[in-house]
Order: structure tokens, then C-alpha cells, then sequence
């Protein structure tokens, strides 16, 4: 049981007071701890409290057991007690000693969620993206006809013999790796970075500034993949051997 503050049980005492005059009983100080929450929830109130309050507490007084918690506080007549008992609505004598807002005892705060359903907030927008990409296209292919070579001769190699430009960084380290290191090391190493990339930088921010780490790891290999293709297709002539474009011309078809 809460401990009774000291204000309360001099209010109480008040009460005791004020109802042993109006009945002509004297005050007595006896039985103050065993009822001193009874009484105290009576004065707590407020001190014009009916005088049949008055009368059910001091009905209830001798065998009252008070019990306190965090929200109310009651007053539980004791089965055991022989005395008169003022019943209200069911039987039941409890009363209300103070409430305590909910505001002072609990903090509560709405966590923001910024999160949807993959379905169908997101697949219906890459579904109407993905329509809208092919009716381009579509538009684009009817108006714009795409450039062909003449039939491939397999007596004939073309010199210089480039790879698609999506390939040209792999051929060009070509020339300057063995196969082994060019063709599984370095895309391998780089592969494996990227797969590790989510796990080494877990910052679930999506602002730039907040992931340097990251946003820097694939600057970096963008920029290598961007330069050997940019070299590949425009700085190699026939031989595949290195050249000046400005002087030589571009071996490169789109």
C-alpha cells in the first residue's frame, strides 16, 4: 500500500473531527493507522462532502481495509467486520479517493512509420513505368530505324575487332592484365565488394550525406568501369593499339 501523505491524514483528522461533533461522539485518535487511508480519502475530496458520505465512512470505519494503486484509491469493507455497513449501488461501499492523470505517469509517443506494402504501392508504379518504357520504344522503332552492317564474313576480321561497348572495359584490361587477373580477379574482387557493400555501411538513411561510405565505394567503381570503356572506345585503333582520336579518327561504331 502507497504511503499516505502527512497533509491528508491531518485532513482526515479534520473529518474524524467534524463527524464526531455532528453525531455527539467524541474524537478519538485510536485506530488512525489501521483506518487512517478511510478517512484520509474522505477529507481528500473536498471538505463539503455530504453528510451521508460522512455517515457511510464512519459506518465503514471499523472494519475498512483501504487500498491504494496507481490510478484510484479505494475503500473495501472487511467481510469479517461486524459493524452497520452503508451499501451503495450492488452492495459495494468503495468510493473514489483522487485520480491521477494519465499525462504525469505515462509518456506516450507515436512512432513515424514510413513504410508501404510492396503491393501495390511500389509494383504498381514500376508496372506503369515499365508501360510507359515499352510504348516509347515502341514509338521510337516505328520512326527510327536501326543502323545494321552489312552480313558478317568469318574470312574477314574487322580491324580493330571491339567488343560491344557494355564489354569494352573487360577488354581493355585485357591489355593490361593477364586473363586470369583481368577476366575473374579484379571483376571477382569487385562483385564481392558490392555484395559486401550492405553489410559493412548498415545506415538506414537514404540522404547522400548521411552514406559517404558507400556513396563513395560505388563512385569508385563506377568511375574505373566509366574510364576503361571511354579508353576502349575511343582511344584504340586498329590492333586494338592506343591512339589520339583528335588525330587519328574514331574506331568505333554505335
Amino acid at each position: 500500500m502507497t504511503e499516505i501523505p502527512e497533509h491528508l491524514l491531518k485532513r482526515a483528522q479534520a473529518a474524524r473531527e467534524r463527524a464526531a461533533a455532528a453525531s455527539g461522539e467524541p474524537s478519538t485518535q485510536g485506530g488512525a493507522d489501521s483506518a487512517g487511508a478511510t478517512d484520509a480519502g474522505a477529507a481528500a475530496a473536498d471538505p463539503r462532502i455530504s453528510q451521508d458520505l460522512l455517515d457511510r465512512s464512519k459506518a465503514a470505519r471499523p472494519g475498512g481495509v483501504a487500498v491504494a494503486d496507481r490510478q484510484t484509491a479505494v475503500v473495501r469493507p472487511d467481510p469479517q467486520s461486524a459493524g452497520p455497513l452503508g451499501t451503495g449501488p450492488g452492495g459495494h461501499t468503495q468510493r473514489l479517493l483522487t485520480v491521477v492523470k494519465s499525462g504525469s505517469i505515462q509518456d506516450v509517443k507515436a512512432i513515424p512509420v514510413d513504410k508501404v506494402h510492396t503491393w501495390p504501392h511500389l509494383l504498381a508504379i514500376e508496372f506503369v513505368a515499365s508501360l510507359a518504357c515499352t510504348a516509347f520504344l515502341f514509338v521510337f522503332s516505328w520512326f527510327v530505324n536501326a543502323p545494321l552492317l552489312q552480313a558478317a564474313n568469318f574470312n574477314q576480321t574487322p580491324n580493330p575487332s571491339k567488343a560491344p561497348w557494355y564489354f569494352l572495359g573487360l577488354q581493355e584490361l585485357l591489355t593490361m592484365f593477364h586473363p586470369m587477373i583481368a577476366g575473374v580477379t579484379i571483376p571477382g574482387v569487385g562483385i564481392i565488394g558490392l555484395m559486401l557493400a550492405p553489410f559493412v555501411d548498415k545506415n538506414p538513411s537514404i540522404k547522400p550525406e548521411d552514406r559517404k561510405f558507400i556513396t563513395g565505394m560505388f563512385t569508385v567503381f563506377l568511375m574505373f568501369w566509366a574510364i576503361l570503356v571511354i579508353i576502349g572506345s575511343f582511344f584504340r585503333g586498329p590492333g586494338f593499339n592506343f591512339t589520339f582520336p583528335w588525330r587519328d579518327g574514331i574506331f568505333f561504331d554505335l
